[in-house]
């Protein structure tokens, strides 16, 4: 399965392809990108595997990750969608995991609340599931996008990965 395109009033949610992986890379490259995600900027090499990865979601799982397009400008802009990741955190285990990060000029202007919002309006169709999410409890501004697009507290959970709060949000289909 292919990723569908999704459009919103000012985001195309697309397959990533080849031509995003320049900015795709430079954007993963920044700290501020990476601060409440590994915590660490990543490499060229790290960048290429997770990309890789993202594209390999979807043919496997039949839901996956989305690079985000700027609508006027054309501009990769950032990525997320659903993954399994194998984490090791039982409060993920069988449930798709819900993720996005936008590139620091993208911040604050509600661009991540409007992908993720097109992005569970997509899985209550098509999976009819449960969706969870992890976040750096420091990090307020995904907190809130997640509470907006109907996620709630489950838990706090302790990794690999530091501390994370797992959420949830159930399938909007009866």
């Amino acid at each position: 399965m292919m990723a569908p395109t999704l459009t919103t009033e000012r985001l195309i949610l697309r397959a990533p392809s080849l031509d995003d992986w320049e900015a795709y890379a430079a954007v993963w490259a920044d700290e501020r990108m990476t601060r409440f995600i590994g915590g660490e900027p990543r490499s060229h090499q790290l960048s290429w595997a997770k990309f890789c990865q993202a594209a390999g979601l979807w043919p496997l799982l039949g839901f996956g990750y989305w690079a985000f397009i700027d609508r006027v400008t054309g501009a990769f802009i950032g990525n997320g969608g659903l993954a399994r990741f194998e984490r090791g955190i039982a409060e993920l285990e069988g449930y798709p995991e819900a993720g996005w990060a936008f590139a620091p000029s993208a911040w604050g202007r509600g661009l991540a609340t409007e992908a993720v919002d097109a992005i569970m309006h997509w899985a209550d169709e098509a999976l009819r599931a449960e969706v969870r999410c992890i976040i750096a409890p420091d990090n307020l501004a995904s907190i809130r996008v997640a509470e907006k697009c109907g996620f709630s507290y489950l838990c706090d959970n302790e990794s690999e990965l530091g501390l994370s709060r797992v959420m949830r949000r159930g399938s909007m289909k009866l």
